[in-house]
């Protein structure tokens, strides 16, 4: 699906991160390689360092002319090229990471990983600047524009992350109708579903809000419970997930699975993950796994 980026989208410059190296161990593995979950959490950690340093700042401590707190709630990931199950103990992976503003509201940031000189991943992750409407907990939140960041340039350079941010757009618009790039289009009929109690020690993060990397925890737990006996070891390939809202301490979420399949030794699903109360829809993910 080929999107035309929005009114108000730029490309600022990049700012660039210094390159790190990071030698693996178990916090950082699982049983199929590198652990998604912590590379999630560490690239989303850098991605929140890196708003502080475009900023100016030593913190990311973020607040709106009114002083309520602002966060970085990211609307998009891609994870590209990935070759996760290469990667074992001992192992030092090299992460070198960009960010660019992209619009008034919205930062995205690109983490290339390397391996011994060898590309084992990209990671793209697109977020927006948003905070609490007064009492409306995790359902009510709007974006807002902060000052005191470089101003954007036009768009341009051949990058991705304006296209996940109009293509974030359009699913929440409901105008997104399908993605060839993961090799299949949306389907509206439901073949499983599986509901999950997060846990608030566990699934919620230092704001209050349902992490995104447990998102994609749920769709994995999904995967396990619908296909995992057939694909113990399935390794993730390329995924994009596109965030629409959350949900507070209590709350359960529906993972849907739309649409599923096998070619040629992979596994493909999309996977909406649905608000159980109301059934607000929560998140759409495309996920390529290498059984």
């Amino acid at each position: 699906m080929n999107l035309a980026l929005p009114p108000g989208t730029f490309l600022a410059p990049a700012v660039p991160v210094a390159e790190d190296r990071v030698q693996l161990g178990m916090p950082q593995l699982c049983l199929g390689g590198l652990s998604e979950t912590w590379l999630l959490k560490e690239l989303g950690h850098r991605h929140w360092m890196a708003l502080a340093a475009m900023a100016g700042r030593a913190v990311p401590d973020f607040h709106d002319a009114d002083g309520a707190p602002v966060y970085a709630a990211f609307s998009a990931l891609s994870v590209e090229d990935a070759d996760f199950a290469s990667l074992g103990a001992n192992d030092w992976l090299t992460i070198r990471s960009d960010i660019r503003r992209i619009s008034r509201t919205q930062c995205a940031s690109r983490h290339d990983l390397t391996c011994g000189g060898r590309t084992v991943g990209t990671v793209h992750l697109v977020s927006a600047f948003v905070r609490r409407a007064l009492g409306g907990g995790n359902h009510t939140v709007a974006r807002v524009a902060l000052e005191g960041f470089p101003a954007p340039a036009r768009a341009g350079g051949g990058r991705r992350e304006p296209e996940l941010a109009a293509r974030a757009a359009a699913f929440r618009a409901g105008r997104a109708t399908g993605d060839a790039r993961l090799g299949f289009g949306l389907s509206r009929g439901q073949e499983a579903t599986l509901e999950i109690d997060p846990c608030p020690a566990q699934d919620f993060n230092g704001a209050g809000f349902l992490y995104f990397t447990s998102f994609l925890a749920f769709i994995d737990r999904a995967e396990w419970h619908f296909d995992g006996r057939r694909a113990p070891r399935a390794t993730t390939r390329s995924r994009e997930v596109y965030f629409h809202g959350n949900i507070d301490p209590g709350e359960r979420v529906v993972v849907r699975r739309l649409k599923s399949g096998r070619e040629a030794g992979q596994l493909v699903h999309h996977c909406r993950l649905e608000r159980a109360g109301d059934g607000t829809r929560l998140a759409d993910a495309f996920t390529r796994r290498v059984l």
